[in-house]
């Protein structure tokens, strides 16, 4: 397999990447074909993944314009991934000039690739580490040159907390996040569901599987599970709710019907 020049030569191309197969979903060019193959395989029982992840990144969106729209000026986004079209700093700095961003990820590629994107950003930059390291992340020369924890952050956890199992306490480290963030600070996260996707139960399990046989299980939590992860925060209009009902820009009605698959939410604290 020929290792395209944007791979770091640390990473194993013959092993699929959540975030590659995200980028694969998405339409980017960050993927391998190992990950190509897993996304087909899971788009087999799921056709509507691509819209899926669609509706995460729009959800992204306009819950980023909404805390920079009410003067949060500082993003930390945990498990971002590959950068694509429409990144938290270019959305951010359109309503909120200045704005600073950090990106947290622990994929090579993502990293890399982030790295080039932002270099000379004197205002965003990436760090390489685990959701589940909150420590690490907080006292990372990124986060302390950037980041000031005495005011108000927007702290983004998108589409990654079904990828962190209960064994491995996510509860825990979205706490430890939180309690250092000040307040009137933000969580704004998304969460995979069975709830909303219009398929039966087993159709999906199928998809779901497909995560676990590359070593990457998908968790799927019900809402009031999902719920748990806001202790501590007041939830912002319209609560916890399917992504394409989240203060959407056009029609509900009109979105696809997997753009209510899983569930989107922003707290807010006191």
């Amino acid at each position: 397999m020929e290792r395209p020049a944007w791979a770091p030569r640390s990473i194993d191309i013959t092993v699929p990447s959540v975030s590659r197969i995200y980028d694969f979903y998405l339409g980017g060019s960050h993927n391998f074909e190992v990950d190509r193959e897993a996304a087909r395989r899971a788009m087999e029982f799921m056709p509507g993944l691509p819209k899926v992840m669609q509706a995460n990144r729009a959800f992204m969106r306009r819950a980023v314009r909404f805390a920079a729209g009410e003067g949060v000026a500082q993003f930390l986004d945990i498990g971002s991934g590959i950068p694509t079209f429409g990144n938290v700093h270019e959305v951010a700095r359109r309503a909120c000039p200045g704005a600073r961003v950090v990106y947290v990820d622990h994929d090579p590629v993502a990293v890399a690739h982030s790295q080039a994107v932002l270099a000379g950003d004197e205002d965003a930059d990436i760090v390489a580490a685990d959701l589940l390291k909150p420590g690490e992340i907080l006292a990372s020369e990124q986060v302390e040159r950037l980041i000031d924890l005495n005011r108000p952050v927007a702290l983004l956890l998108v589409a990654i907390l079904h990828f962190v199992a209960d064994e491995d306490d996510p509860y825990a480290a979205v706490a430890e996040l939180s309690s250092a963030l000040a307040p009137g600070s933000m969580l704004v996260l998304t969460h995979a569901a069975y709830e909303g996707i219009p398929l039966p139960p087993e159709r999906a399990t199928g998809a779901v599987d497909v995560y676990k046989d590359i070593r990457n299980p998908l968790i799927m939590r019900t809402r009031e599970e999902i719920a748990r992860f806001f202790e501590g925060y007041d939830m912002v209009e319209p609560g916890l709710v399917p992504m394409a009902r989240w203060r959407p820009e056009g029609a509900p009605e009109d979105e696809d019907p997997y753009a209510f698959s899983g569930f989107a939410g922003v707290g807010r604290t006191a």
